[in-house]
C-alpha cells in the first residue's frame, strides 16, 4: 500500500512565530498576478507573478513554488536574472518503459509523485536558484521579490474557457473563462505557493475586452480603459491573508446586479438570465443574517460576489469573498422542485466563506475541522429555514450514506497521522489509494469524508451543548479577525490556521469537557458501529430485558463502548434510559414503569408531551410495551437491527413523533406483509399533518406490501382510490383536477404515488391494466392552464410512473421484436414517450426535466425486450451541446448498454469522451457511472477484459489525466473496479520475468534479462558512489533508509528520492553555469543558450544537436522548440523511490526488454560517460542560463 512516512522539511522558525511551523525556508506576504492577455479564440492566457517572501534561513539558496501547465518563460529575484528547474513528476506517474500494470504499484507511485511537489512538504513542480549577487542579502534575512512571466495554452484544467461555436464578438456569444479544479489546485493557473497554510495579501490585476466583466477576490479597486477604450483593466485588492488555493477567477460578458438588500453583495449572471438571477438570489441576505447571528461575529469580507457559470466543474466552489456556482442553479418563481436545492448550494457556499476560506487550516489532516464546521452550521441553517423534521431526516440521510460506505469499503479516517512506512501504521490498508494528501483520495472517499465531518461535529455537539460549541467557533473567528488585520511582522497570521490540536484546545477552554474519547473513537480511527438488538419482556419481574450484539469483526466496523440511549414507549408514556455498553456486557435490564393493560380507557402520553387515544387490541396483553427505540438521537455513527414484533412497528409509525422512527417502521415494516400494515401506511398516507417525506416513503412501501399480499389484496389497486379522492374531480373520478401545487405537500405527493403505484404486479406478475389506464388518464388530463407553478418536474415523474409499469416481454417461438408487433400496452407507452419527447422540442421544460425521463424510460423498454437494444439514440443526445442532465442520462443508458450486451465498441466510444469530452463534469461522471455499474468486474469472465484495455485505461490514469486530480482518481477507482488491486488477470504471464529468490524470501528480477539501463539503475540504486548521486555533494543528512536495498519494482517510477536530495542541495562552490547532465535529461530541465539582443537564443544547444545527430527526426530550432508548452507531452523523470522493502510482497512483473529498447539504453549510457568527467568539479544540479528567454520542455530519449 501507498508509503506513509511524511518527513516534511522543517525549517527553522523564528522566535517570536508560535503555533504554525512551516514548512518552507521562507514567508510569503504579499503576491502580484496580472493576466494581461487573455485570448478567448486560442484559449490562452499570459501574464506574470510576482512574490514578496521573506527568508527564514541564512543559506536559502533555492526557492521552491508550485506551477503546472503554465509555461515559465523568465524568472528575476530582485531584479536579476535567476536559474531554474522545471520538473512535475505528476505528468506520468510510471514511466513508459514500465511494464507494470498493477495498482498497488501505481498507488506507491503516485502517492510519491503528489509528496515530490506537495507544499506542505515543502516541495513544488518550480525550482528557483537565487543568483550569488543576493547570498548576502539572503544572509540578513531581507525581502526578496520573485518576478515569474509565464503563459498558458489550452489549459486543461485549472482554467475552464467556456466558447459556443456560434456567429458574433466573444461577449456577444457568451464566452467566459473561470477558474476551477479539485482542492488546492490554483498552481494550474498561475505560479504559487499552492498550500492551504501559507498565506498572503494580494493584488489581482486583470486586463479583458471592453465587454467582458473580470470578477476575482476582494474588493475592486479601480476599471482602467486603455487609450483606445478597446480594453480595461480590473484591479482587485485582497487585504486579508489568504492562501492561494483560495484565489479564483470569472471572466465573461456577465450581467450585474447589486443585491438590493446588502449592497456589499453582487451577483453575476450570463446574458438574458438577469430575471432568474433576481430571484434565485433574492433570499440571500437571510443566510447572511442567521450566520452572522449565531456565530454572533460579522461576515469576515468586505464584498461577497456569486457568479453563474456554464459547464461548471462542481455546483459549488468557495473562494475567499466569491463563489462560483453553476448556471444551472438559476431558476424562476415557478419552479418548486430546485428552490430548496438551490438555497441549499448558497447557505453551503456562504458557510465555506467563514470556515474554509476565511479561516484555512495547516495542513490536510485538519481538514476534517473546516468540513466539519461549516457542514455543521450548514444543518443549523437548514433546520431553521426547512424544519426540525427535514434536518433530522437530512441527518438520518447522512448517516445511512456514510455507515454503507463504510461497511462497503472498510472506512473513513478523518484524522490520518503519519508514522513511519510500515504496513501495521498504515490507516488505509484498505483502500486502493493513499490517503495521506487529497489529491489522491477517490471522489466519493472524499465526499463521504466531508459527510462524517460534520455528522461528528454534531457528536461533539450532543457532548458539549450547542451554545458552547457556538462559543468555539467565535472564539475561532475573532482571533482570526484581529490577526487578519496584523501587519505580516506581528507573526498572528497562523491564528488564521485551526488545526484539530487546536480546535480541541479551543473546546476543553470553552466547555471544561474532556472530549478526548470521542475524537480517539470517531476521529482518530475509521469504522462505524454496527448493532443487533432483540428483547424479550420478563412478566413476572415487570423488567425488559434487552439484548444488543456488536458486530465489530466486519470491514469498516469498530468496537463501541459506553452511553447508548433507549427509548422504551409504555402505556403510561416514554422513558429514556441511558445504558453503558462495556466489553462483554449483552443483555441490560430495564425496569418498566406502566403494568400491563388496565381495563379503564385512559390515554396514552407520548414523548413530545401529547396525550393520544390508541386501539390497544393489537398488542401484547400481558406486555405494556408499545414500541422500543435503540439510539434514537443519532448519537452514535452506526446501524441499527432491531427485531421487535409488527404490531409495535405499526404502533411505532401511527404515533412516534420523529420523523426518522417513522422511517425506520416504514422500512421494517417491508418484511410484514399484513392487512394492519396495509392499513398503518393507508392511514399515514391519509394524514396530511405528517412530514410529507415519511408519506412518499410510505408510498412505495405500500406497494411493496400489496405485491407481497398480491393473492389475498381486496379491493381495487393500492392509492388508486386515495389518489382519485385526494386529486380527481368528484363528478369524474377518472379525470384529474386541474393543477394548483400551492400546498408543496399535496404536490410532492400528488407526483410520488403514480409512480410507486406503477410499481404494483397482478399474479402474473405483469402491471394491472387498471393502473396503466389511470396512469394514462393522468397525463391525457392534465391541465396547468390556471396553475402558478410549472408542472415539468410532475409530467417528468408521469413518465417515470410509465416507465415503472413495464414489464419483461414474453417472446412466443423467439419471435424478433419489432415496432410492428409491439405488445398494445408498451405501443401506447412508447407514444406518450415519443410525444413527450417532440413536445420537449417545441417547448422545452426547465432543466430538460422530460427528455430526461423519456431516456431513462426507452431504455427500460430496451432492457425489458420491448423495443431493439440499440444505443444509437442515447449516443446522439449525449453529444456536446446538449444540456448537461440529457448528456448524463443518455450516457447512463449507454453505460448500461455496454455492461449488458458487452459491446466493446461502446466501452471505446465512452472511454474516447472521458478522454475528449469539452465539458470536465462529464468527463468525471462518466467514469463515475462507469465505476458503479462496471461493464464486468475483477473476477468476471468477460469478452471486454483483453491487454488493450489494461494499456488504454493504465495510460489514461498514468499520464492522461495529470490536468484534473478528480479525473485522475476516477480512473484509478474504475481500474480497481475492473481489475482490482493486483495484476490484471487478463495480461499474460511474463516469461521468466521473476525469479524468486528463497535466502531473502523475495522476488527479484531475473538477472539474465535485465537490460543494461535498468542494470544501471540497480547499481545506481545500491552504489551510492555510482553517477545518479548528484556529483560532488556529500549528503550530510543520508538516512538508513536511502541505504538500505531499495526493490527493484520501486527503483524506476517515484519521486521520492530525487526530492530528497533536491532539498538537501547545498550551495555550489563556484557560482555559474554548468554543461548539461544528460543523465538528469529526463527531468524537464531548461537548457543553456547565449542570447541575441532581442533575446532570441542565436546558438543552438549542443545537447539539442547531439539528439538531432543521433537521429530524433526532423532539427528543430530552438525557437520552434521553445514554443511547446512544458506540459505538452508527459516529462518523465528518472527517479527512485527509497520504500522499505516491505512493499516487495506485491509481485511486480517485469517484462522481457526488447533488442530496440536495448540499443536505446545503451546510447544512453554513451552520453552519459561522455560528459562524466567533465562535470567532476561542476555543480550538483543544472539550471538554465540567466540569459536565456525561454524554458524548453526536454524530450526524453525514451519518447
Amino acid at each position: 500500500m501507498p508509503p506513509t512516512g511524511l518527513e516534511p522539511a522543517r525549517m527553522n522558525r523564528k522566535k517570536g512565530d508560535k503555533g504554525f511551523e512551516s514548512p518552507r525556508p521562507y514567508k510569503l506576504t504579499h503576491q502580484v498576478v496580472c493576466i494581461n492577455n487573455i485570448n478567448f479564440q486560442r484559449k490562452s492566457v499570459v501574464g506574470f507573478v510576482e512574490l514578496t517572501i521573506f527568508p527564514t534561513v541564512a543559506n536559502l539558496n533555492r526557492i521552491k513554488l508550485n506551477s503546472k501547465q503554465c509555461r515559465i518563460y523568465r524568472v528575476r529575484i530582485n531584479d536579476l536574472e535567476a536559474a531554474f528547474i522545471y520538473n512535475d513528476p505528476t505528468l506520468e506517474v510510471c514511466h513508459n518503459e514500465s511494464k507494470q500494470r498493477n495498482l498497488n504499484y501505481f498507488s506507491n507511485a503516485y502517492a510519491a509523485a503528489v509528496s515530490a511537489v506537495d507544499p506542505d512538504a515543502g516541495n513544488g513542480e518550480l525550482c528557483i536558484k537565487v543568483p550569488s549577487e543576493l547570498w548576502k542579502h539572503v544572509d540578513e534575512l531581507k525581502v526578496l521579490k520573485i518576478h515569474i512571466n509565464f503563459s498558458l495554452d489550452q489549459p486543461k484544467g485549472g482554467l475552464h474557457f467556456v466558447v459556443p461555436s456560434v456567429e458574433g464578438s466573444m461577449a456577444e456569444r457568451g464566452a467566459h473563462v473561470f477558474s476551477c479544479g479539485y482542492q488546492n489546485s490554483t498552481r494550474f493557473w498561475f505560479p504559487c505557493v499552492d498550500s492551504y497554510s501559507e498565506l498572503c495579501t494580494w493584488k489581482l490585476e486583470f486586463t479583458v475586452d471592453a465587454a467582458m466583466v473580470a470578477v476575482s477576490n476582494g474588493d475592486l479597486v479601480e476599471t482602467v480603459y486603455t487609450h483606445d477604450m478597446r480594453k480595461k483593466t480590473f484591479h482587485y485588492m485582497l487585504t486579508i491573508p489568504t492562501a492561494a488555493s483560495n484565489i479564483s477567477l470569472a471572466i465573461g460578458p456577465f450581467e450585474i446586479l447589486v443585491d438590493p438588500y446588502m449592497h456589499e453583495v453582487t451577483h453575476f449572471c450570463l446574458p438574458q438570465l438577469l430575471p432568474l438571477l433576481k430571484h434565485t438570489t433574492s433570499y440571500l441576505h437571510e443566510v447572511f443574517e442567521f450566520y452572522e447571528e449565531i456565530l454572533t461575529c460579522r461576515y469576515p469580507y468586505s464584498c461577497f460576489k456569486t457568479v453563474f457559470i456554464d459547464e461548471a466543474y462542481v455546483e459549488v466552489a468557495a473562494y475567499a469573498s466569491m463563489s462560483i456556482f453553476s448556471t444551472n442553479l438559476l431558476h424562476s418563481a415557478m419552479i418548486i422542485d430546485e428552490t430548496p436545492l438551490t438555497r441549499r448550494c448558497l447557505a453551503q457556499s456562504l458557510a465555506q466563506q467563514f470556515f474554509g476560506c476565511f479561516i484555512s487550516r495547516m495542513s490536510w489532516s485538519d481538514e476534517w475541522v473546516l468540513k466539519g464546521i461549516s457542514g455543521y452550521i450548514y444543518g443549523l441553517w437548514m433546520k431553521k429555514t426547512f424544519g426540525v423534521n427535514e434536518y433530522r431526516h437530512w441527518i438520518k440521510e447522512e448517516l445511512d450514506k456514510i455507515v454503507a460506505y463504510e461497511l462497503k469499503t472498510g472506512g473513513v479516517l478523518l484524522h490520518p497521522i503519519f508514522g513511519g512506512g510500515k504496513e501495521k501504521d498504515n490507516p488505509a490498508s484498505h483502500l486502493h489509494f493513499s490517503i495521506k494528501h487529497p489529491h489522491t483520495l477517490s471522489w466519493e472517499y472524499y465526499t463521504m469524508f466531508q459527510c462524517k465531518a460534520h455528522l461528528v461535529m454534531r457528536l461533539i455537539e450532543n457532548r458539549i451543548s450547542m451554545e458552547f460549541m457556538l462559543q468555539v467557533f467565535n472564539k475561532l473567528l475573532s482571533l482570526a479577525s484581529t490577526a487578519s488585520s496584523q501587519k505580516f511582522q506581528s507573526h498572528m497570521w497562523s491564528q488564521m490556521l485551526v488545526s484539530t490540536s487546536g480546535f480541541l484546545k479551543s473546546i476543553s477552554n470553552v466547555s471544561g469537557k474532556d472530549i478526548q474519547p470521542l475524537i480517539k473513537q470517531w476521529v482518530d480511527q475509521s469504522g462505524v458501529v454496527k448493532f443487533y438488538g432483540s428483547f424479550a419482556f420478563n412478566r413476572k419481574r415487570n423488567v425488559l430485558e434487552l439484548e444488543i450484539k456488536q458486530d465489530y469483526t466486519s470491514p469498516g466496523t469498530q468496537k463501541y463502548v459506553g452511553p447508548l440511549k433507549v427509548t422504551v414507549q409504555e402505556l403510561d408514556g416514554s422513558f429514556n434510559h441511558t445504558l453503558q455498553i462495556e466489553e462483554n456486557s449483552l443483555k441490560h435490564d430495564i425496569p418498566c414503569h406502566s403494568k400491563s393493560r388496565r381495563n379503564k380507557k385512559k390515554k396514552i402520553p407520548l414523548m413530545n408531551g401529547e396525550e393520544v387515544d390508541m386501539d390497544l387490541s393489537a398488542m401484547d396483553a400481558d406486555s405494556p410495551l408499545l414500541w422500543i427505540r435503540i439510539d434514537p438521537d443519532m448519537s452514535v455513527l452506526r446501524k441499527v437491527e432491531f427485531e421487535q414484533a409488527d404490531f409495535m412497528w405499526q404502533y411505532q409509525l401511527r404515533y412516534e413523533r420523529d420523523v426518522v422512527a417513522q422511517e425506520e417502521s416504514i422500512l421494517a415494516l417491508e418484511k410484514f406483509p399484513t392487512p394492519a400494515s396495509r392499513l398503518a401506511l393507508t392511514d399515514i398516507l391519509e394524514q396530511e399533518q405528517c412530514f410529507y417525506r415519511v408519506r412518499m416513503s410510505a408510498c412505495f412501501c405500500l406497494a411493496k406490501i400489496a405485491n407481497s399480499m398480491v393473492s389475498t389484496w381486496t379491493g381495487p389497486p393500492a392509492m388508486k382510490s386515495l389518489f382519485t379522492r385526494m386529486f380527481c374531480c368528484k363528478t369524474c373520478p377518472n379525470i384529474v383536477k386541474t393543477n394548483n401545487f400551492m400546498s408543496f405537500q399535496s404536490y410532492f405527493l400528488q407526483k410520488t404515488m403514480p409512480v410507486a403505484m406503477a410499481l404494483l404486479r397482478d399474479v402474473h406478475n405483469l402491471c394491472p391494466k387498471e393502473v396503466l389506464t389511470f396512469i394514462l388518464d393522468l397525463i391525457k388530463y392534465n391541465d396547468n392552464r390556471k396553475n402558478k407553478f410549472s408542472d415539468n418536474y410532475y409530467r417528468a415523474e408521469m413518465i417515470d410512473a410509465l416507465a415503472n409499469s413495464v414489464t419483461p416481454a414474453v417472446s412466443v417461438n423467439n419471435e424478433v421484436r419489432t415496432l410492428d408487433n409491439l405488445n398494445p400496452d408498451v405501443r401506447l407507452i412508447l407514444e406518450e414517450i415519443t410525444r413527450f419527447l417532440n413536445m420537449e422540442k417545441l417547448l422545452p421544460s426547465y432543466r430538460h426535466t422530460i427528455t430526461v425521463s423519456c431516456l431513462r424510460a426507452i431504455r427500460v423498454l430496451q432492457k425489458n425486450g420491448h423495443v431493439p437494444s440499440d444505443p444509437a439514440l442515447f449516443k446522439s443526445y449525449a453529444e456536446y451541446g446538449h444540456f448537461v442532465d440529457i448528456r448524463i442520462a443518455a450516457l447512463e443508458a449507454v453505460v448500461d448498454y455496454t455492461k449488458v450486451d458487452r459491446s466493446y465498441e461502446e466501452l471505446q466510444w465512452l472511454l474516447n469522451m472521458i478522454q475528449n469530452d469539452p465539458v470536465p463534469y462529464v468527463r468525471h461522471k462518466i467514469l463515475n457511472m462507469l465505476t458503479k455499474n462496471p461493464p464486468f468486474t475483477k473476477n468476471m469472465e468477460s469478452p471486454l477484459c483483453n491487454e488493450a484495455l489494461v494499456d488504454q485505461l493504465w495510460k489514461l490514469m498514468n499520464s492522461g489525466t495529470s490536468h484534473d486530480w478528480r479525473l485522475r482518481c476516477g480512473a484509478v477507482d474504475l481500474y480497481f473496479t475492473l481489475f482490482g488491486l493486483s495484476r490484471p488477470s487478463c495480461l499474460p504471464l511474463p516469461e521468466l520475468g521473476l525469479v524468486l529468490n528463497l535466502k531473502e524470501k523475495k522476488a527479484v528480477l531475473n538477472p539474465t534479462i535485465i537490460p543494461e539501463a535498468i542494470a544501471g539503475n540497480q547499481e545506481a540504486a545500491v552504489n551510492p558512489s555510482s553517477h545518479t548521486q548528484l556529483v560532488g555533494f556529500q549528503n550530510p543528512f543520508s538516512s538508513s533508509q536511502d541505504e538500505e536495498e531499495i526493490d527493484m519494482d520501486t527503483v524506476h517510477d517515484s519521486q521520492a528520492f530525487i526530492s530528497h536530495h533536491l532539498n538537501m542541495l547545498e550551495r555550489p562552490s563556484t557560482p555559474g553555469l554548468s554543461k548539461y547532465r544528460p543523465a538528469s535529461s529526463r527531468s524537464a530541465l531548461i537548457p543553456q543558450h547565449s542570447s541575441g539582443s532581442d533575446g532570441t537564443p542565436t546558438t543552438k544547444p549542443q545537447w539539442n544537436m547531439e539528439l538531432a545527430r543521433k537521429g530524433t527526426g526532423k532539427e528543430q530550432s530552438p525557437l520552434e522548440m521553445s514554443m511547446h508548452p512544458v506540459a505538452a507531452a508527459p516529462l518523465s523523470v528518472f527517479t527512485k523511490e527509497s520504500t522499505s522493502s516491505k512493499h516487495s510482497d506485491h509481485h511486480h512483473h517485469h517484462h522481457h526488454e526488447h533488442k530496440k529498447k536495448k540499443k536505446k539504453h545503451k546510447h544512453k549510457h554513451k552520453h552519459k560517460h561522455k560528459h562524466d568527467s567533465k562535470e567532476k568539479d561542476k555543480e550538483p544540479f543544472t539550471f538554465s542560463s540567466p540569459a536565456s528567454g525561454r524554458s524548453i520542455r526536454s524530450p526524453s530519449l525514451s519518447d
